[in-house]
């Protein structure tokens, strides 16, 4: 049986490429760094997290909600193959419980906050806002759409940033944590504004704050499916 299953719905992904140097500290034993093209990203997503399901049970209370997280990409090299994940530096939620289980056997790094989200169908386009609250001041994640959906192009940016199906977790320098998430592969809306307001380093602190002054490389929608996460391992 699966840990968990949901749905992750609406995932709306602003990406930059940054300099690889500022996340070595954040890379778990046994990963490296994953480029595309020769670039080194660093993702901030928000979506839905719905239907949750833990060991096949539905928690009151804790079967939908928000979450914003910035991770970056990895890959790990077994029994001859390159098996690609994704790293989360912060993990935004609006349930205590949720930070609780996650942090406590995951070791992952959620944090809980107040936070809302709207979806707007207009005469001609979409649009999804998630937000989050940090000292009174909203952060938002605003990116409007076409409405009608299309592929995510195999070898485009898109698909590198959304064909990542395991995570890796630093627990201390000599050990990583490894679980496997499954997924069919995603469509996608296209994103024709994006009116996202994040005060970087209010929220991540001030290694991320020169963010505030870079051009996203890139901004979609992927419009998500049911997923599956299976079990922990130690490696």
């Amino acid at each position: 049986m699966s840990f968990l299953k949901a749905e992750w719905n609406n995932l709306a992904m602003i990406n930059y490429e940054v300099n690889p140097q500022i996340l070595q500290k954040y890379v778990p034993k046994g990963t490296e760094i994953d480029f595309f093209n020769g670039k080194c990203y660093v993702s901030f997503i928000g979506f839905l997290f719905e239907n949750v399901r833990v060991l096949g049970i539905k928690i009151p209370f804790h079967s939908d909600f928000e979450e914003v997280n910035l991770r970056f990409y990895v890959r790990l090299f077994e029994n001859g193959v390159w098996k690609r994940g994704a790293v989360f530096i912060s993990e935004i939620v609006p349930k205590y419980a949720i930070s609780f289980v996650a942090n406590t056997f995951y070791n992952e790094h959620y944090e809980t906050l107040p936070m809302k989200h709207l979806l707007k169908v207009n005469e001609n386009s979409r649009e999804f806002i998630y937000q989050w609250k940090v000292n009174n001041n909203w952060n938002t994640i605003h990116v409007e759409t076409n409405k009608n959906p299309i592929l995510i192009e195999v070898d485009s940016e898109a698909e590198f940033i959304t064909e990542h199906y395991f995570g890796y977790t630093k627990i201390n320098e000599n050990e990583t944590f490894e679980y496997q998430v499954t997924h069919p592969r995603w469509q996608q809306f296209e994103v024709i504004n994006n009116k996202s307001e994040i005060d970087f380093e209010t929220v991540y602190g001030p290694e991320f704050a020169f963010i505030k002054e870079l051009k996203p490389t890139s901004v979609f929608l992927a419009i998500g499916s049911k997923i599956s996460i299976e079990d922990k391992r130690k490696i």
